[in-house]
């Protein structure tokens, strides 16, 4: 397979959803309650025993695929503990990725994101960073709900407080996110940008294929 060779996003709206301003409301009115599942309690739990043994400021870099984002955060930032969340399975073995990449200061944990939000926000256990980084755009408009800003945990990510950045290479998610950011009074910037260096495997394809990159930056 060509790695230059990525699909445009295919959408049927031409604009912010009509709908959009309805649904978050909706969710900032009413808390999210569903269950916790235990797997994401054991897990939060390991997190939790990492952050402290680390004693370091913390990143959560979400959605982060195979961990590449992480590792390459976590080389940025050496004075931070850089935690990559995903709910897919084929995870790095965090001891395996400790000597392949000779740093300590991240951890890879396969989650459900719904949950561990929440389970952070409830410990404070609060990140300086937030990176979310080429999130599935579900570009349909009748899934409008799947995406972060349209789920009810949207106000959990901007409870969670931090400098988020978001990467997309389709511009109508990040301004859907901003317009749900500006209905909790939280400003965001969204910009084109070319990586000097791709810190992820979608970015690297993305940019070979010449697609335009954009980034979201908010301060929560």
């Amino acid at each position: 397979m060509s790695f230059a060779n990525s699909h445009q996003i295919v959408t049927n709206q031409t604009g912010v959803h009509d709908n959009l301003e309805q649904i978050v409301e909706k969710h900032l009115q009413h808390a999210f309650q569903k269950p916790y599942q235990q797997h994401s309690i054991d897990g939060f739990k390991l997190v939790a025993a990492e952050v402290a043994r680390a004693g370091k400021p913390i990143i959560f870099d979400s959605c982060c695929g195979v961990g590449d984002s992480t590792i390459n955060i976590a080389r940025a930032h050496p004075d931070h503990f850089v935690i990559g969340l995903d709910k897919s399975g084929h995870r790095l073995n965090k001891n395996e990725a400790y000597e392949q990449h000779g740093i300590d200061n991240f951890m890879l944990l396969r989650t459900d994101l719904n949950d561990f939000w929440r389970l952070a926000l409830e410990a404070k256990m609060l990140p300086q960073k937030h990176f979310i980084l080429y999130p599935n755009p579900w570009p349909k408009s009748k899934h409008v709900k799947r995406r972060w800003h349209g789920s009810a945990v949207f106000p959990t990510i901007v409870a969670l407080g931090g400098e988020l950045e978001m990467r997309s290479n389709w511009r109508l998610y990040l301004e859907e996110f901003a317009a749900a950011l500006a209905l909790t009074d939280k400003p965001a910037q969204v910009i084109e940008f070319e990586p000097e260096n791709c810190i992820t495997p979608f970015e690297r394809k993305y940019q070979a294929s010449a697609q335009p990159l954009f980034k979201l930056t908010a301060s929560l």
